[in-house]
């Protein structure tokens, strides 16, 4: 084990149990966000600085092709089987979309700065030897 990686001990959520519910990774305490999408700069009860995590733009592509691909093929479906007015398609899926899209982006980064903090991550060039 590295110097600088994480020590496991009691009470440190697993990767699922901190996307799921926002937990911090170190703590286990729910403090990852500062809102419905955006993280908090620290923990208030540990102070793992989150800031040092770049989660990026991963999180939200996986999610657009997921939920795309859900979302047009149940349009789809529900055209060939029933075919609707248009209405009843923008009643549906546009909800649908937003609801699935920001639940899905939550998970995706929450798992994402926890499976960095877990793997110890860096910038490229910027670990010691």
């Amino acid at each position: 084990m590295t110097s600088g990686s994480p020590e496991p001990h009691k009470g440190q959520p697993g990767i699922g149990q901190a996307a799921l519910f926002g937990l911090c990774p170190r703590c286990g305490e729910k403090t990852m966000f500062d809102g419905v999408l955006a993280f908090s700069d620290k923990c208030s009860n540990c102070e793992l600085d989150y800031s040092r995590f770049n989660v990026g733009d991963g999180p939200a592509a996986l999610v657009t092709l997921v939920v795309g691909t859900i979302t047009v093929g149940l349009a789809i479906w529900l055209q060939l089987s029933v075919e609707p007015p248009w209405w009843v398609h923008a009643l549906l899926w546009i909800p649908l979309t937003l609801a699935l899209v920001i639940a899905l982006l939550r998970v995706t980064k929450a798992g994402l700065l926890a499976s960095e903090y877990g793997n110890d991550a860096r910038e490229a060039g910027s670990r010691k030897l």
